[in-house]
Parts: C-alpha cells; structure tokens; sequence
C-alpha cells in the first residue's frame, strides 16, 4: 500500500518517510470511518427521531449500550495509533540518532528572513560564533576566523548541500522569532526557537537530479520553507537543498572551503 501516492503527498525523499506516511495513511482511515459513522447516525437521528414521527416526548430516553460500545471501540484504536505507531516512531526518532562520525553535521539558524548554514569544514568542529562580529553580508553567523576550529569553516545562506544515502544532522536555532525548518519530500518539520539548538536527523535517499527526472523538470529544487508565521518576509523565507552524489558533495565543500580560507586570510573579519 503506498501511502504517499493515495493520500496525494509530496515525493517521498527520505528513509524514514514511508513510515510517516503510513501513520498518516492510518489516522486518516479512522477519520474517515468516523465521519462516515457519525454523519449516518446524525441522519438517522433527524429521520426517526423527527417530531412528526414522535409527537410527544419518550421519558425513558436510550436503553441501548450501542454508543458506550463505539466509544470504547474509537478510545482502543486511538491509543493503538498512538501507542502502537506514534510513540514508538517518535522514540526512534529521538533516541536513535546516528553517530556524529557517521553523519553530515550542519547548523542551521532560522532569521527574519534568511536561513544562515555552517558547516564545520573537515576537523569536524564548528568554529565559535561571536554576536559581535556578525555582518549581514559577509558574516551572517559571526563566524570567528581567530578561533583555530573555524578556519576551515564555511557559510551559506538558503542554499543548503548534502550528500545522498548519509544521515544528517541539523543543529537547528533561531536569531530573532520562533521559524519551522521544513522538508516537505523529507517529511521533516522542526520549529527553530531563540536561544535553543535542537538537533534533527534524517537520511535522504533521492539525489536532487533523480526527483528531477522523476518530474520532468531540470530547473525543480528541494526547498526549505518557514512554516511558522514568522512577520511580514515570512513569504520569502525560502531555501533550496541540493542531494549530491558523494562525488559531488566533496567537489562542492572543497570549493566552499578553498574560497572561505580565502576569504578570511583578510583582516576585515578579525
């Protein structure tokens, strides 16, 4: 049963997805048989309970347990969707992330109205950030180039690369409002908030140039959208993530690499 396709969702694009969807697949089934369910009833009720047909009021009211049943039958299948497929799925989600050596690891702040990227360079560490230096410009994250982690460090803003068929991790935050880092095809949504890193992971399956064949459309992109009303930019507050081959992955953190070291052999960010 493939849930993505009856249910009209987006491309599925991540490991964990088809998992989502199929909850999804379930809540939705046992919506629809309640709304079925009740709107027979609320029919049957207008038709055998009209006054025409009961002139004068029944003192006795229901004698039957019908309803008490039913209610006990929608109280077990909810708690077998929640206690059966949510929590468990939630709790793999959590307590199960990939080992940091074993997954690409990037920051992601949320800002009125921009996503800001970092990425750690090959020492793996992320540089220190200094609140001081940020520049809207040049520096969005205030990097600090004098701190010997973040030499080989760089930026980007809305464009964000990962290598297919490897866990990522996001550490994601905020500058200013509470944002929502969404994933659509990844099936991931996270709320990026002030003062907290919250860290989310995924494995993308799909690489951005196989979902271009799939639709028919060489200039389609994966998108990051804000899905937290976030101010007056908020339409704006739009990404793009390219899934690369290994290859391509390598060829393009080298080349961000080799013009971030550029970059700031200067002196304009010490």
């Amino acid at each position: 049963m493939n849930a993505q396709k009856l249910l009209f969702l987006p491309e599925l694009a991540s490991k964990h997805g088809a998992d989502l969807d199929r909850l999804t697949l379930y809540v939705h089934i046992l919506m629809a048989i309640l709304f079925v369910g009740w709107g027979i009833y609320f029919v049957t009720a207008l038709i055998k309970f009209r006054a025409s047909a009961n002139p004068v009021a029944n003192p006795d009211g229901v004698q039957s347990h019908a309803s008490s049943y039913i209610e006990v039958a929608v109280v077990v299948a909810e708690a077998i969707l929640l206690l059966g497929f949510s929590v468990p799925l939630w709790a793999a989600r959590v307590d199960n992330f990939p080992a940091e050596k074993d997954a690409t690891r990037v920051r992601v702040v949320g800002q009125q109205f921009a996503w800001n990227i970092h990425y750690p360079g090959p020492d793996g560490v992320f540089g220190r950030t200094d609140i001081k230096l940020v520049d809207p410009q040049s520096n969005p994250l205030g990097l600090d180039k004098k701190d010997p982690a973040a030499a080989d460090d760089f930026t980007t803003v809305n464009q964000l690369h990962l290598p297919v068929n490897k866990p990522v991790i996001v550490y994601l935050s905020s500058m200013d409002v509470i944002h929502s880092f969404g994933l659509q095809e990844m099936r991931v949504k996270q709320d990026a908030i002030p003062g907290v890193v919250t860290p989310v992971w995924f494995e993308p399956i799909v690489s951005s140039d196989e979902m271009k064949k799939r639709k028919g459309d060489d200039k389609w992109s994966y998108e990051i959208s804000c899905a937290q009303l976030c101010g007056l930019g908020h339409y704006r507050m739009r990404g793009y993530v390219s899934i690369d081959t290994p290859e391509e992955y390598a060829a393009w953190t080298a080349e961000q690499e080799k013009t971030a070291k550029e970059a700031g052999s200067g002196d304009e960010w010490n």
